[in-house]
């Protein structure tokens, strides 16, 4: 039988397992596992546990858990809360201020969790209500708590990033570094996008009274002293200062990446402690077995994956399919929108981990061969990927925020979101004609010799 024609019925078989309802480590897992036994040597399935393993014992993957770990703790805290009062506080007097103050705050509490749902869960339940209460539309409160959720998977610590390095065999030091700047620029389009908002809806809020309407909130003064602004800062300072620290341990060379994860989820915990008195096991109980139930499926995500890539690369499917993809002749930009577009179909369906996972030995070697720097396109790859956690049909972020306001209507939901879709469409082109936006920082701190 030819390479194809496996080719295909493993790509058929995958799809067939995935939607059989299966979980996808299961899915992917068992059909690797079925192709070993026709197609390989039966002495390969002595093997499947060994691959896995030794895949798995990757030492960058140790900081996995432990990024999971810190993220849980400040996530299943009140520090979002804190967090994105305290930037509310200080922005409020700015057009479209409290829109702002969910996208800073979404900002940083990613960076500090480096979880999309996490992000969304703690800076919406607290930004949403306060939001409406300040008469913005229950469509823009949605969709701009679930685009700043998305900056999770993009600044560092990101466990996807972290999946990235390992399957493009790229330096993970650079790769967090190279989603700074491409981070800053969405926080600067959402920012942007939300004061336009803002003084849209002011305007119709202001008409609407102007004709004998209602009074929205809009047009109702905040005022704060400076006693109240100040008051909210010892909750949040620490918090920032472990991001802060966690960041200069490891570009610092001071730690590893498995010991700055390590370190972080240890003084989280510790801030959790000594700030929300969160001590107790009963209080630390929902955030270990959390970090065991998401570590532990992730892991095995990451492990059943890499066994599906070593059959596909066994069977010679990902280098044909890498041939063929090569044999098109597609121009340089060509190839990167193909591959682009194909990862945002598979987002529909997909997770992130297993797109980079199951694409990698297919997507990156054209890619290499075409003269992309793999680094940047880590964080395009990303930036694609961060659209599928808004985009229906799956869109994970959508249904958190469904979940926190249960009275905002779905399709209210999807319609908030589609402009920050197209927001991150743009950033992708920016950074496409201006690789330096991603590139610059780590080339600074690193040195041209990393690409």
């Amino acid at each position: 039988m030819s390479v194809g024609i496996i080719g295909i019925l493993y790509g058929l078989g995958t799809l067939l397992f995935m939607f059989s309802g299966m979980p996808i480590a299961f899915a992917l897992g068992s059909i690797a596992v079925l192709f070993m036994f026709i197609f390989m040597p039966a002495s390969s399935l002595d093997t499947v546990t060994l691959n896995v393993y030794e895949e798995m014992a990757n030492i960058t993957l140790l900081s996995v858990p432990l990024f999971i770990l810190k993220g849980a703790a400040i996530g299943k805290s009140r520090a979002g809360a804190d967090l994105y009062l305290a930037i509310h506080a200080w922005m409020h007097k700015i057009p479209g201020g409290l829109g702002i103050a969910n996208v800073f705050a979404s900002a940083l509490f990613a960076a500090m969790s480096g979880s999309s749902p996490a992000t969304c869960s703690a800076i919406g339940s607290a930004g949403i209500p306060e939001m409406r209460a300040r008469g913005y539309s229950p469509r823009f409160a949605a969709g701009i708590i679930a685009a700043g959720g998305t900056l999770g998977i993009l600044l560092p610590p990101s466990i996807v990033m972290i999946l990235f390095s390992v399957a493009a065999e790229q330096s993970l030091g650079r790769l967090f570094l190279a989603g700074i700047g491409p981070g800053i620029l969405m926080v600067v389009l959402f920012s942007g996008y939300a004061a336009f908002r803002y003084k849209k809806e002011y305007k119709e809020a202001l008409d609407t009274y102007n004709q004998g309407g209602r009074k929205s909130a809009y047009l109702e003064a905040m005022e704060l002293t400076l006693y109240d602004k100040f008051r909210l800062l010892p909750r949040v300072v620490p918090f920032v200062t472990l991001l802060v620290g966690v960041m200069v341990a490891l570009y610092g060379g001071f730690a590893t990446p498995s010991e700055t994860a390590g370190l972080g989820g240890i003084l989280a915990l510790c801030l959790i402690a000594l700030i929300y008195r969160m001590w107790r096991p009963s209080q630390l109980k929902p955030i270990l077995s959390g970090t065991l139930k998401e570590s532990t499926m992730l892991m095995f995500i990451i492990g059943m994956s890499l066994l599906y890539s070593y059959v596909m690369s066994y069977l010679h499917i990902s280098q044909s399919a890498a041939e063929a993809i090569v044999a098109l002749s597609l121009s340089k930009w060509a190839l990167l929108s193909v591959i682009l577009l194909m990862v945002v179909v598979l987002g529909f369906f997909l997770p992130p981990v297993s797109i980079i996972l199951m694409t990698a030995p297919i997507i990156l070697p054209p890619l290499k061969a075409a003269g992309f720097d793999l680094i940047w396109f880590g964080v395009v790859m990303t930036i694609v990927m961060e659209m599928g956690l808004i985009h229906p049909p799956v869109g994970l972020n959508i249904f958190v925020i469904k979940n926190i306001a249960p009275d905002i209507p779905l399709k209210d939901i999807i319609w908030g979101v589609i402009p920050f879709v197209g927001l991150m469409m743009f950033a992708v082109l920016l950074i496409c004609l201006f690789p330096g936006i991603a590139t610059w920082f780590p080339d600074m701190i690193y040195g041209m010799s990393g690409k």
